[in-house]
């Protein structure tokens, strides 16, 4: 785990991105540090697995966390749910050598704002961060396409449609998607591979959240968000489809 100043002086300093860069390869990480720190943006830390970086991203809350996919004793995917539960502010990018879309697919539903190849050139990783951080969804146009086309899929009951601006994290969205098409506590649990228990304390916290106080009550209030997103009624009128 290495750690470097998070509060440098000057006012160029106080405009860059700080971001916490998580690879277990220690080049890949001196070669992407170097490059963003060339691009203006502040290296704070930098983390060797997937734990380092949950652990880093809550002490130093970080503008971006730019995260490995495989890594060892916790993945990306599983650091980048732990991170956003805790630090929902934090953009995080998954930086992979993965092609596979599918697995694209799984980073943005966990919460990632962004999907990238390492192939693509860490020139390119500075305008990617400042992109990110300025609310621009960071992946391929390849991956752009399946992301279309998994809205057009969206069941007719809106199942999937998830409001850009929620007290819900991604997670007690997932559990609510699956409440509403009639699944059980284990079931929910075996679907997103959880124990019951998770499972359980999802639920409650997002029946909290909601302001309701059973289940039912709780897939009502989906079924209403949904329903004035179809209609606009959201600011601005931004919705996202969970990736099918």
């Amino acid at each position: 785990m290495r750690h470097l100043p998070d509060e440098p002086d000057g006012d160029r300093a106080e405009q860059a991105l700080r971001v916490i860069v998580a690879d277990d390869d220690p080049l890949a990480r001196r070669v992407v540090r170097d490059a963003l720190e060339a691009g203006g943006i502040i290296v704070i830390a930098e983390a060797a697995n997937g734990r380092e970086a949950v652990e880093l991203s809550l002490y130093y809350k970080p503008d971006v966390v730019l995260m490995d996919l495989v890594m060892p004793d916790v993945d990306g995917i599983q650091a980048t749910r732990r991170i956003l539960a805790r630090e929902p502010d934090v953009d995080v990018v998954i930086l992979t050598s993965s092609d596979d879309d599918e697995v694209g697919l799984v980073g943005l539903r966990a919460g990632a704002s962004g999907f990238l190849n390492k192939r693509a050139g860490v020139e390119a990783l500075p305008r990617a961060l400042r992109g990110a951080v300025a609310g621009e969804a960071v992946v391929s146009r390849r991956l752009t396409m399946r992301l279309v086309d998994s809205m057009r899929r969206t069941r007719p009951d809106g199942a999937g449609i998830r409001p850009v601006r929620s007290r819900l994290t991604p997670r007690e969205w997932e559990v609510l998607d699956l409440l509403c098409t009639g699944q059980s506590t284990d079931e929910i649990a075996d679907t997103l591979v959880l124990s019951s228990e998770t499972v359980r304390s999802h639920i409650k916290n997002l029946l909290r959240k909601l302001g309701v106080s059973s289940r039912q009550a709780a897939i009502q209030e989906a079924r209403r968000m949904r329903a004035d997103l179809a209609v606009g009624e959201e600011p601005g009128g931004h919705f996202e489809a969970a990736a099918a």
